[in-house]
């Protein structure tokens, strides 16, 4: 395993970051066996962080993590999320409050490395948007994290850079996080892009080219947060699960037919000359240097293996990275 500095939090984490969540599986699909399996052999290769979202499930995976881990005595860097309902009767410092105990909780902990919000920050607070006010403002959900923080119960504050891309970079600038989960993949690798793909022109092309995340990973390593890259397989549809991709939409300006053509262009492109599919999108983002890590779910060993092979292999050339840079350019071949 490899590792890289994870920003102001001085950390050296792991390249791969196991992801507990539900759409990774092997924390959530009832074989306690396999979980522990799990758990045990990315200890083993060195794998030193675990992030976890209970969101969906309920807890389920910070259950069986916090259960494993004891039993192991091990003692990785842990992160957890916390995603506000902005519709619930109870306030923002409630929930906040309530969810990092259920977690220390669930999790056998009295304390977490690094808490995240997990809500898009936007113009408007509605479904999973949050306004500005209700984020950094003085009852937002940034101030119950740093009173948290001030108690003991956590180390480092989080958030996930989706939503209004200003509104991410502002969140960022703000000083108040120390680490930013960031989107990117080779769909949609703008967050590494310093030039705007998209200006008020009305002459310029009708074809989707998804959400504009330009200067977010520039803006993170000017204010050293550190970066944790997530849906680096659009949700599977880098290696053809549309139909998964479908239900998990997060970016704005995205469709799903849209999404696929590109997927295509990809494997067109690359065809199994970088590993797998998923080997070369593990590969494709560990070549941004401003990248600490990857949030990897997998749903079986065989996915995990392939994973840790990946980071072994290390970052794709730079003739394939230009490759796939004038592939984007070219809007996959329509432009």
């Amino acid at each position: 395993m490899k590792y890289r500095k994870l920003g102001r939090t001085g950390v050296d984490i792991s390249e791969l970051v196991f992801s507990c969540a539900e759409t990774a599986g092997m924390m959530t699909a009832g074989n306690y066996d396999n979980a522990r399996d799990a758990v045990k052999r990315a200890l083993d290769a060195g794998i030193n962080w675990f992030d976890t979202s209970p969101s969906v499930t309920g807890g389920e995976g910070e259950e069986i993590l916090g259960r494993i881990l004891k039993e192991l005595d091990a003692h990785p860097y842990i992160s957890a999320k916390v995603e506000i309902n902005p519709g619930a009767a109870e306030d923002i410092t409630g929930q906040v409050e309530h969810a990092l105990e259920q977690t220390l909780k669930r999790l056998q902990i009295d304390q977490i490395d690094l808490f995240q919000l997990h809500n898009w920050i936007d113009g408007a607070t509605g479904d999973r948007a949050l306004n500005v006010e209700s984020v950094l403002g003085r009852e937002g959900a940034i101030a119950a994290m740093e009173s948290l923080r001030e108690q003991g119960m956590l180390k480092w504050i989080g958030a996930t850079a989706l939503g209004d891309t200003g509104l991410s970079r502002r969140l960022i600038e703000s000083r108040r996080v120390d680490t930013a989960l960031v989107y990117i993949n080779m769909i949609n690798p703008s967050a590494a892009h310093r030039d705007p793909l998209r200006t008020l022109d009305a002459a310029m092309p009708k074809a989707s080219r998804g959400q504009d995340f330009t200067g977010v990973l520039d803006c993170c390593a000017e204010y050293d947060v550190g970066v944790i890259a997530i849906r680096i397989l659009a949700a599977g549809a880098i290696i053809g699960e549309t139909r998964h991709y479908k239900d998990r939409i997060v970016t704005k300006d995205t469709n799903v037919e849209d999404v696929a053509f590109k997927a295509g262009a990809i494997r067109e492109l690359l065809g199994d000359s970088q590993g797998s599919l998923a080997q070369a999108a593990i590969r494709f983002v560990l070549a941004h240097p401003a990248i600490a890590s990857i949030n990897f779910g997998a749903r079986n060993l065989d996915e995990f293996e392939d994973g840790l092979a990946a980071v072994e292999m290390g970052p794709l050339p730079e003739d394939v990275m230009a490759e796939l840079d004038a592939l984007f350019h070219s809007n996959f071949g329509r432009d």
